[in-house]
């Protein structure tokens, strides 16, 4: 991103303060912990009582100031020291999430919270539904506004992993889908060329809707009742502006209306021209995510989710019993799982399932084998997982259990244990991305309202001469690192379509600094594609370490080691090996560059490159 990029704070009215501030955090050895921040602050407070300087303040300064009275030369390594959660940026990319609109949900699941406000399954109270409530649930406002965030915090924008959740993707009409991925490019290349629309948008926003916020928050179910379901009350509330968002979507499709800011339509030809852009923006998309059901994946759903740009999909298994599913109304059985799972890889999705223990039915014992069968089967085996407890939310169904005394939720010693046995049992080529919900205490009725969870049960692990071997737990994030500290190490486990082989390079200790997933589907059978015929697939590359800027590098940081194209080289002998000629590769829009740069080819949804030759030798 610009080093200049200007903002409402005037670091230069502020240089007398900020620069002996500066000073003394950037020359420390490490980070401030926060009382020591604290401490700081408090002896270089704005000028005139006007209180104390914000993390943002000081980045802006920094990069106002840098080379200046004594101020180190600018450095992005410098900006860990101002970073407020800097976590959030060292598994090598941005994560950026935005949700899509309160919509109808095909589901009718019991521990489901119905909050009217939000999409299926969310609720108000929780940190990204309040900031795309706070945006109208606008792709632009959203993406725009988040990309600000992180930028005047200190993180890099470059490399972007779009996370769009809300309800289930696939139950939105196409054309919406097709505007909100569109739109999410245009604050991207927006933000990045220094452009901001948000006004212009917002106005068109407000000319369009239809609702007041008093009047959805107004509206409340209760869970014990149940008197109207979610869909019910969303259509109630919606069926107006979504008619009018029918018709105007089949008006401009006709020619006979133009398009305003605010008009849930655009064209294939519209998001390919966005994407071609985003290939060699300053903020790129290396990651796109949505998340579905089991029930709602089919061949064409695959097919679309691809053009889309989507590498990633988040998929609610919650449970590998059929009695469970059907108690809890989940309105899909195993097998339903299974063929999506299915259709998912033969695409070279990377699966990220949320799996939820102590549902209705449910017991500690059942978790424990559910949660092994996930693993065990071929059929399953996902790369990412969320672990997500049932806890008991008011406008729930299963008030109606609880209240009759047919469902408890588990003691936090009950709970405890199960999630030990989960960690312990979880194989290294998967990342367990979250342990908790981020549902804020005062929405549970009663469950688990612990946050931090992950750190109990890994504390618990130690102190019984244990340690989780998943993905997160061994991360490299701001190790240094040298070519001499790695090794190859290779994970082969059997999938629904063949074999996988997890390639990861480790240090010693175990620490991950980079990894690939090469799926090998049974050579004899038909491919999704055409294109994929003869094709292993290469279904994700990642580096680790803290993200850095496109074209950038810093000696002794694990992505500028040259690894990811050491494992390409490595994936693309191992097919070579196998018997396959050509080596496909699920690429994001923003990472299509990178890839041409290493022999991939262009093809209509994928990147293909030949294997049948290895490579010269230098």
């Amino acid at each position: 991103m610009q080093k200049d990029r200007k903002y409402d704070f005037d670091a230069e009215a502020h240089r007398q303060q900020l620069i002996p501030l500066l000073q003394r955090i950037l020359s420390q050895p490490r980070r401030l912990s926060p009382r020591e921040h604290q401490q700081l602050m408090r002896r270089y407070p704005k000028p005139a009582g006007a209180g104390f300087y914000s993390l943002a303040n000081l980045v802006d300064g920094w990069r106002a100031f840098a080379g200046q009275d004594g101020l180190p030369e600018y450095d992005e390594a410098q900006l860990f020291k101002l970073r407020r959660k800097p976590v959030r940026t060292l598994s090598g990319v941005t994560p950026l999430t935005v949700l899509t609109k309160p919509f109808p949900c095909p589901g009718t699941c019991i521990f489901c919270p119905n909050d009217v406000r939000m999409p299926k399954s969310y609720l108000a109270a929780e940190p990204g539904a309040q900031r795309a409530e706070k945006n109208a649930f606008d792709p632009y406002l959203q993406t725009w506004a988040r990309l600000d965030a992180y930028h005047k915090l200190g993180h890099s924008t470059d490399k972007i992993e779009i996370i769009i959740l809300g309800g289930t993707w696939s139950f939105y009409p196409e054309t919406y889908q097709i505007w909100f991925v569109k739109r999410i490019f245009d604050a991207l290349h927006d933000f990045g060329a220094g452009i901001d629309r948000r006004q212009e948008t917002i106005a068109a926003i407000r000319e369009k809707s239809q609702f007041t916020g008093e009047r959805i928050s107004a509206l409340t179910i209760d869970g014990a009742a149940m008197t109207a379901s979610y869909n019910q009350t969303v259509q109630s509330i919606y069926a107006q502006e979504m008619r009018r968002s029918y018709d105007i979507a089949g008006a401009i499709a006709a020619g006979a209306r133009p398009r305003g800011l605010a008009d849930e339509y655009a064209t294939w030809e519209e998001l390919a021209a966005a994407q071609r852009e985003n290939e060699n923006a300053a903020c790129r998309s290396v990651g796109l995510v949505v998340e579905t059901r089991p029930d709602h994946i089919s061949e064409a759903e695959v097919l679309r989710a691809r053009r889309l740009g989507c590498t990633k999909v988040q998929i609610g298994i919650q449970s590998l019993s059929d009695r469970v599913l059907a108690l809890n109304k989940r309105g899909h059985d195993v097998a339903a799982t299974r063929r999506a799972l299915r259709l998912l890889r033969k695409a070279g999705f990377k699966i990220h399932a949320h799996w939820m223990p102590n549902l209705y039915g449910a017991s500690p014992a059942a978790d424990r084998a559910d949660y092994a069968r996930l693993f065990d089967d071929p059929d399953f085996r996902p790369d990412e997982l969320k672990i997500y407890p049932c806890s008991l939310i008011e406008s729930a169904e299963l008030m109606q259990r609880y209240q009759a005394g047919q469902w408890q939720p588990y003691t936090h010693e009950e709970l405890l244990e199960l999630l030990v046995a989960c960690f312990a049992r979880t194989p290294e080529y998967c990342r367990l991305t979250r342990v908790i919900r981020d549902i804020p205490g005062t929405d549970i009725v009663t469950g688990n309202k612990v946050t931090n969870f992950r750190q109990l049960v890994e504390r618990e692990l130690a102190r019984r001469g244990m340690k989780s071997r998943d993905i997160r737990a061994r991360e490299i994030r701001r190790q240094p690192v040298t070519e001499a500290d790695l090794k190859l190490d290779c994970v082969n486990y059997a999938t629904s379509i063949g074999r996988e082989i997890f390639l990861q390079y480790i240090t010693k200790t175990g620490a991950i600094a980079a990894f690939a997933r090469l799926a090998l589907p049974a050579i004899e059978a038909p491919p999704l594609l055409p294109e994929l015929a003869g094709c292993a697939l290469l279904r994700e590359l990642h580096v680790y370490g803290a993200a850095l800027g496109i074209g950038k590098s810093r000696e002794g940081i694990a992505q500028h080691a040259g690894l990811g194209t050491r494992l390409i080289e490595q994936v693309a002998a191992r097919a070579r090996a196998r018997g396959y000629t050509r080596l496909a590769v699920i690429s994001a829009v923003g990472t299509r560059a990178y890839y041409r740069k290493r022999g991939f080819v262009d093809g209509a949804l994928y990147q293909i490159r030949d294997v049948t030759a290895a490579p010269d030798q230098p």
